[in-house]
């Protein structure tokens, strides 16, 4: 995929066309060389309202929506019924097990 997309978890779907995707990383501690996870939120829009809480999603840069809003929904890669749990809030275990 290009550098201008992130694959994330939806942390939020409350807002009309919107959702919150939280996108974890990992990184090497530059003095300690410990390996630290860090996340991140971004705000994307979701035209048709089709993504729920603990899907993961792929999204991409876009032009500005709104005041927060630069990405959009491309995909759903696996939603959180498959994942066999209800609601998923700052899980990155299903991040992980997908090898991103």
């Amino acid at each position: 995929m290009a550098n201008n997309t992130r694959t994330g978890i939806v942390t939020s779907s409350k807002m009309d066309k919107t959702i919150v995707v939280t996108v974890y990383r990992t990184v090497k501690h530059p003095l300690y060389k410990k390996i630290i996870k860090r996340k991140k939120r971004y705000i994307a829009h979701d035209e048709n309202n089709r993504s729920k809480e603990g899907d993961v999603v792929v999204i991409e840069a876009t032009r500005p929506l709104s005041k927060r809003k630069r990405w959009r929904l491309v995909k759903i890669v696996q939603s959180a019924k498959e994942l066999g749990k209800e609601e998923v809030k700052d899980d990155s275990n299903a991040i992980d097990s997908q090898g991103s």
